[in-house]
């Protein structure tokens, strides 16, 4: 039992760290509330799913050629500047009066912002990767299914975290810090979007 809550706390420091996702879900919880930053999570979620099943079943060398790397940035900076400079555009309209995107929607740009982030790749094939390597050299398939379960559910309780600090956040702060934070959340995004350009550039040229 220790072990595996090892593996939750494993996942939470996993999800923890500043990005694209925690600020767009920030964003997502001061303009919409709870349940537009909790789906957004959500979406992302289901990327780094993606990546645990790439990387256990080896898919994930397939991502690492320069083909694969250049698409992932270009896109990768063009779903950032896009929920950027939207987060920047529409952040007057707080509490209510912005017009609510679908959790279709919503969900969609958390997917998009993970599945297209080449260093979610990185992060998690050297991350879990390693934990991986480790963990199929000492337990069976049904136990590394279940660490892995671990892992999610820590990844899952940060994102329930943040969907609650968010969007309480709303509900304390004043209009102008809130549309403040979301033109700070706007320009981090479009801070990342550029940088992966810049990568792209790197890769191509």
């Amino acid at each position: 039992m220790t072990l595996f809550l090892s593996y939750i706390l494993l996942g939470v420091s996993l999800a923890a760290p500043i990005g694209p996702v925690n600020a767009a879900q920030f964003n997502q919880g001061i303009k919409n509330g709870f349940l537009h930053a909790w789906i957004l999570g959500i979406g992302s979620i289901l990327a780094e799913l993606c990546f645990i099943i790439a990387i256990y079943f080896g898919m994930v060398h397939l991502l690492e050629t320069p083909f694969a790397k250049t698409f992932l940035w270009l896109f990768g900076s063009f779903v950032l500047l896009y929920t950027g400079i939207e987060s920047i555009m529409s952040s007057h309209k707080l509490d209510g009066q912005a017009e609510r995107h679908s959790l279709r929607k919503t969900f969609t740009t958390g997917f998009l912002l993970s599945i297209s982030n080449p260093l979610s790749i990185l992060f998690w094939l050297g991350i879990y990767g390693s934990v991986l390597a480790d963990t199929m050299e000492k337990y069976q398939t049904e136990q590394i299914v279940w660490y892995s379960t671990a892992i999610v559910i820590g990844i899952m309780s940060w994102d329930l975290l943040m969907a609650i600090v968010s969007s309480g956040s709303r509900r304390v702060l004043p209009q102008r810090t809130l549309t403040l934070i979301s033109i700070v959340t706007g320009l981090s995004l479009i801070g990342f979007g550029i940088y992966f350009g810049y990568q792209a550039l790197i890769v191509i040229f």
